[in-house]
């Protein structure tokens, strides 16, 4: 039984604050001297991100579509385990925004599974009254749950928060718990959610705290919190015991920097725990590629990087040659564009690694966009024939394949998702595997087995490999 203070922040529906209102309320109380571990319910990088950036340890993803209820309790026990003071889940969407109309794998979901207090952020932009008639239907609506209190966010004059409250409270009986009110250079949206925390100076952190302890009633919060329910969590290994160590002394070089940050935590735990060391790299800034046995290059905004990473061709052709010569690579969304021919981006063409022959060009509006469910349908090294995965995916690029390499096969049909083309992704070439997809390893526990197993069997192959192989 774990008995740790948590709340949930949640919304009525996107871009209504609650990532705002989740920093500032990290970032205050951790100022007073609090461990605050943060949670992101959905599969969403970039909000983890800052909120990583904000407490200092990982912000750990929740997410009922991709995990079971077992995987995700297990997900937020290893984000809890050195006893925080506070945990604060971040919702997505609006509270009750699922993946059907039932609001299958919603935040409310969530919310029930965790036994966790609501905290609504509510958007009052050009709204007074009415305000409090959608409070009181998201009180109403899930008899279950437990909405604990309002946040009034983007409110424009003292007049404007004084109607809300008191028709929220006189109507409704939730209370207020404070609000912000319309605040000036906080970071802008880019794509999904906000630009990266790598790439905004967080200057405007004394000035969203300053807000938030003017406005915001901080102790109550931490009251409610404190009246989370003691929760039941199965202690589950997301490793057999007999594999932990199993590929000790292998090097996994991970792409980590501003092109090429979206990893989930537990993936590179996993790798860890199962022996390999982990070697980071950054490709707009080293000029060669360390001695590695393997490559995993996570998703990112290379198209915003791609002039630096076409400059870097020492290391583009690096990673060249050592997909030639048969070193395993997974990559997943940027990575897999970073693989390709060239990225087309606001009129220029950059030559990328040269993997895959694939131009691909980015687009205003998104070309995939959600979770995905994928079928294997041509044998590989790394997913069993026949075999249904989880995943997400969100891209502005779409990929135009120039011509088909020799060897080079999709393994994936999709059921959900748009993948590269008609529904197909996962492109795999030698021991390269690449796709527009997002996994979760704790998902898909064989696939970092398969992919270390892979790197120990090639070892003595890649030896051989060096000669012959020709940079293009």
């Amino acid at each position: 039984m774990i008995n740790v203070p948590r709340v949930m922040v949640a919304s009525h529906k996107g871009g209504a604050g609650k990532t705002i209102f989740t920093v500032g309320l990290t970032f205050c109380l951790k100022a007073k001297g609090l461990k605050i571990a943060n949670f992101k319910k959905g599969p969403d990088y970039i909000d983890a991100g800052w909120l990583t950036a904000i407490s200092g340890r990982p912000c750990r993803n929740l997410d009922p579509f991709l995990l079971t209820d077992r995987q995700n309790l297990s997900v937020f026990y290893q984000g809890i385990q050195d006893s925080p003071d506070l945990v604060i889940i971040e919702g997505n969407r609006g509270l009750f925004d699922g993946v059907d109309w039932q609001g299958t794998c919603s935040s409310a979901s969530l919310a029930r599974l965790l036994k966790c207090p609501i905290l609504l952020v509510i958007d009052c932009t050009k709204a007074t009254r009415s305000i409090a008639a959608l409070v009181k239907g998201f009180v109403e609506f899930e008899k279950d749950l437990t909405i604990s209190g309002v946040i009034l966010n983007n409110i424009a004059r003292p007049r404007h928060e004084t109607i809300i409250r008191q028709a929220i409270e006189n109507f409704v009986g939730v209370p207020v718990l404070g609000f912000l009110p319309k605040l000036k250079h906080l970071p802008s949206e880019r794509h999904l959610g906000l630009i990266t925390s790598q790439e905004y100076h967080l200057k405007f952190l004394p000035l969203l705290k300053e807000a938030m302890e003017s406005n915001v009633d901080l102790e109550k919060i931490m009251e409610i919190a404190s009246k989370a329910e003691p929760l039941s969590i199965p202690v589950l290994s997301p490793l057999n015991n007999e594999k932990e160590g199993l590929f000790r002394g292998l090097k996994v070089g991970i792409f980590y920097d501003r092109a090429f940050q979206f990893y989930y935590p537990e993936n590179l735990q996993i790798l860890e725990a199962l022996g390999a060391t982990l070697v980071f790299i950054n490709a707009l800034e080293d000029r060669s590629l360390p001695p590695v046995d393997a490559i995993y290059i996570g998703g990112g905004f290379p198209e915003v990087y791609a002039e630096a990473l076409a400059e870097n061709e020492s290391l583009r052709k690096d990673v060249f040659l050592a997909g030639e010569e048969g070193i395993p690579i997974y990559a997943e969304c940027g990575g897999l564009m970073y693989l390709g021919k060239e990225i087309r981006w606001q009129g220029k063409d950059y030559p990328m690694v040269g993997l895959f022959p694939i131009r691909f060009i980015i687009e205003p509006r998104p070309q995939g966009h959600g979770y995905v469910i994928a079928k294997c349908i041509h044998p590989n090294p790394y997913f069993p024939l026949n075999s249904e995965i989880r995943g997400h995916e969100f891209h502005y690029s779409r990929a135009e394949i120039l011509q088909w390499k020799e060897g080079m096969n999709l393994v994936f049909t999709l059921s959900k998702g748009t993948g590269l083309s008609k529904q197909k992704d996962g492109l795999q070439y030698k021991k390269i595997f690449a796709s527009y997809i997002h996994l979760h390893f704790y998902a898909i526990d064989y696939l970092p087995v398969n992919f270390l197993r892979q790197a120990e069997l090639g070892l003595e192959v890649n030896k051989k490999n060096k000669e012959g192989v020709a940079y293009v």
